[in-house]
């Protein structure tokens, strides 16, 4: 099932995404360091090329024996000002949080407000 352009399969997630040079729709393995993508010319291809591409991946690791990467493994980097890092830096230690913490509460925040607000334009009728 397609839902806003992602679909998901054993675990992995992609975007298909519409190539309108080359006429094709295009997708990747998403979260995962290593590179899988597939693509094909018709909507009708598109699950059964991404099916592919995650069994061929996963089929790949298991004969040279490398353990297949796993979407969000939940470290990243993020670069952002110095300031406002100096500033989230002072705000966890008057928390007693180290910075990690600082910022997962303030993700699980924007994250939390991002679905009360979708939630009630849905309720709204507006999507």
């Amino acid at each position: 099932m397609i839902k806003n352009n992602v679909l998901e399969y054993k675990g992995y997630h992609t975007k298909v995404e519409f190539d309108s040079e080359a006429l094709v729709l295009r997708g990747k393995i998403e979260g995962i360091h290593d590179l899988v993508n597939f693509e094909c010319e018709n909507m009708k291809d598109v699950v059964k090329e991404f099916h592919e591409a995650v069994d061929d991946y996963l089929e790949f690791c298991k004969e040279v024996g490398k353990e297949p990467d796993k979407e969000y493994k939940g470290t990243f980097n993020v670069r952002i000002n110095p300031e406002l890092h100096k500033k989230l830096a002072m705000t966890a230690v008057k928390n007693g949080d180290s910075l990690n913490a600082s910022v997962e509460k303030a993700i699980q925040k924007y994250i939390s407000e991002e679905s009360q607000t979708k939630g009630r334009l849905q309720n709204a009728g507006i999507s």
